[in-house]
């Protein structure tokens, strides 16, 4: 038995050839296409205005995979972490990070992670596949849901910072954030996306050529090679002088700023030396610094840098005219936080 391939793999074009050599009406996939990217539909049953013949004959040739909810867990601080089933048994995190002038929605690209990353749990997990489009979409759409249920504010911000690499599900991650932000599809404001890397110079590159108008990130935490090659293996393949042209390259593509996240760790990238290679890295490239307090993760050999050398550090920055904010991490009682999404609770595999 062959199996039914998910309807949302299919482009407009691909849907209204399937009616036309089904004696249907081509117009009819614009209202199946809108059920699917506006109104988030979760069964072909609920395209009411399409006849229960058409119902039938998309229920018999397609199958809609959409993500469940699992479980949820509420921080102290009012963040939510889902985990979300996959049709193959496979699981990821997603969170709703609540502040009082942002409804942020962190999602997930990949089932766990190849990169290995000293300081992330989901580093520590083994990477099972790609997210597909409509798997990315649909975490969106729940903590969408979450934010208006649980704060009667709909989503403002969505970051994909969650399990995995963006950039090695690079034409998923695209798609999808098409999705979100289309007319005839989440309407959402690409100047309200962010998509967040370790680093990956090539596909930087690409992104600049391929003009995305989503905000760019970079996990950048050591502006200093020996060091973050140390936390981040993907650093001896993409070295910060390649990275830094790649981001020169993006920015004068795109004309967008690029936001750096650097994580603080007690004793390790806290010196005042760090901040001036950090500033020197900088140079030339508008950007702005997130410093990312720490969170602790299992058998992890770093621990939180102390708030003087955080204020210390800061304060270098603001003194060089850089950019740059303190992230207090929110939802660390539940496993929510920055780096410590990795299923503790649950089982990856199918």
């Amino acid at each position: 038995m062959v199996s039914k391939k998910d309807i949302r793999a299919l482009s407009l074009s691909e849907i209204e050839n399937f009616f036309k050599e089904n004696d249907e009406k081509p117009f009819r996939a614009k209202q199946v296409y809108e059920w699917l990217w506006k109104k988030s539909a979760r069964s072909f049953a609920e395209m009411t205005n399409l006849s229960l013949g058409i119902r039938q004959l998309l229920e018999k040739n397609f199958t809609l995979r959409t993500i469940s909810l699992a479980e949820t867990q509420r921080s102290s601080d009012g963040t939510i972490k889902s985990v979300f089933k996959l049709h193959d048994g496979y699981i990821i995190e997603g969170v709703l990070i609540p502040t009082e002038n942002r409804m942020t929605a962190c999602i997930s690209s990949q089932v766990g992670c190849s990169l290995t990353c000293k300081f992330c749990a989901t580093g520590k997990m083994v990477r099972k596949r790609n997210l597909e489009v409509g798997e990315i979409y649909d975490q969106v759409v729940e903590i969408s849901r979450q934010a208006e249920k649980n704060h009667a504010k709909p989503l403002s911000n969505i970051v994909y910072m969650g399990m995995g690499e963006p950039l090695l599900n690079y034409n998923n991650v695209l798609e999808s954030a098409e999705k979100i932000t289309s007319v005839n599809g989440l309407g959402i404001s690409p100047k309200r996306i962010t998509v967040s890397t370790a680093g990956i110079s090539k596909m930087i590159k690409k992104l600049a050529d391929d003009a995305a108008k989503f905000n760019l990130a970079l996990s950048l935490h050591a502006a200093n090679d020996e060091k973050r090659s140390h936390i981040m293996p993907i650093n001896e393949q993409n070295s910060l002088a390649s990275l830094k042209k790649a981001l020169q390259y993006f920015h004068g593509k795109t004309g967008k700023r690029i936001t750096f996240e650097y994580i603080i760790f007690n004793n390790f990238n806290d010196e005042i030396i760090d901040a001036e290679e950090l500033v020197k890295f900088c140079e030339h490239l508008p950007c702005k610094v997130n410093i990312i307090e720490y969170n602790p993760i299992d058998d992890a050999e770093f621990s939180q840098a102390e708030k003087q050398k955080v204020d210390a550090f800061a304060n270098f920055l603001k003194n060089k005219n850089i950019p740059s904010s303190i992230r207090r991490s929110r939802g660390k009682d539940i496993d929510a936080a920055c780096g410590q999404l990795a299923n503790k609770n649950s089982v990856i595999t199918a």
